[in-house]
């Protein structure tokens, strides 16, 4: 089968460069020039045509074609790529003070399900490889001549469903001779899956891991979030107090608020009891328009659900709403349609 070189780390290229009798150097010529963003072995001119050739019949660049681009008032960029086999995803560029931030995706579709999230319709279709993950970081910093300096992995897809190309695609653009994004510029969103949180925990990568929490209980969460029906909250809080004794990292808990079924005082009690001793951090994101009719809660609310966080010792914020004008917020994004590449809002 045809492997996606992009993904490769240098050894394993290395492996692949002696089998066609060139010089071992040859391989960080061809590992730089697919991690750094070659479209094509014809662009890595610094190896012989023969070598392009053979490479181009037995591997290939991922790519992530720009097929539309839509920019918020506020600054915040959307794009709809395309991918080799036709799949399309959907990256959003984040702009702060600190730098440009990316939110990429990690699969084509997603199989998790949440109610609130438009991600999830239609289900999964495949994974990204890490090579696919690494060029959607590589096409947005090149359209737009800027420099990505940090990578959300809270776009399409489940990472954590899709955990060995999440790893390699976090090792690989750390790589000084690649994007040079290290890890702890790097967050990694989950719904929840424990296993592979515990998993990940083990790798000790450094990344920041955001938890997409939603509820203060079972009976909400499981409501909302099918995953909570194999784990529970007191399971994945036990995992994320083992997550956090294994790196030393806190943990980002999403939370997004939605009017008259997560937001009541008692919910931010249960939540506050739940998270107490925990290095965690709550960001509130009052639930965007997406699907399922949920409305998100007024500012009153979060405003009062946020003074009681932090009146029981919990680091709040809440979150900037981003790129709502252009469906590039949290819970926004979604696969384009097949019958118009550039997309049509279902």
């Amino acid at each position: 089968m045809i492997k996606d070189i992009s993904s490769m780390y240098l050894d394993e290229i290395k492996e692949l460069i002696s089998a066609t009798g060139e010089p071992a150097y040859r391989a960080g010529q061809v590992f730089t020039g697919a991690v750094r963003g070659a479209r094509s072995f014809d662009e890595i001119t610094n190896i012989p045509k023969s070598l392009r050739e053979r490479l181009s019949k037995e591997t290939y660049i991922a790519s992530a074609e720009i097929k539309k681009k839509l920019v918020s008032r506020d600054g915040t960029i959307k794009y709809l790529f395309k991918l080799r086999d036709g799949q399309l995803i959907e990256s959003v560029i984040l702009r702060y003070k600190h730098g440009n931030s990316i939110c990429v995706s990690s699969q084509a579709g997603c199989a998790m399900g949440c109610r609130f999230c438009a991600s999830t319709v239609g289900g999964k279709i495949r994974d990204l490889t890490a090579g696919e993950i690494l060029s959607q970081v590589r096409e947005a910093s090149r359209d737009m001549g800027e420099r990505i300096s940090n990578v959300v992995m809270m776009g399409i897809g489940e990472p954590l469903d899709n955990l060995d190309n999440t790893v390699r695609f976090i090792r690989l653009a750390g790589e000084k001779d690649g994007l040079s994004i290290g890890a702890r510029h790097i967050s990694v969103s989950t719904c929840g899956l424990v296993p592979k949180i515990d998993e990940l925990s083990e790798l000790s990568l450094g990344v920041t891991l955001s938890v997409s929490l939603h509820a203060p209980n079972d009976d909400i969460r499981s409501r909302i979030m099918p995953v909570n029906r194999l784990y529970g909250i007191d399971c994945l809080i036990k995992s994320c107090h083992n997550y956090i004794k294994k790196t030393g990292r806190r943990i980002s808990f999403e939370y997004a608020m939605i009017e008259g079924l997560n937001d009541t005082p008692q919910c931010a009690d249960e939540l506050a009891s739940l998270l107490r001793g925990m290095i965690c951090h709550v960001n509130l994101i009052p639930i965007n328009d997406a699907r399922e009719g949920f409305r998100p809660s007024s500012k009153g609310t979060v405003a009062a659900f946020s003074g009681r966080l932090s009146d029981r010792g919990i680091n709040v914020t809440v979150r900037r709403k981003l790129g709502d004008d252009i469906q590039g917020s949290c819970g926004q994004l979604r696969l384009g349609s097949r019958r118009d590449e550039t997309r049509k809002i279902l």
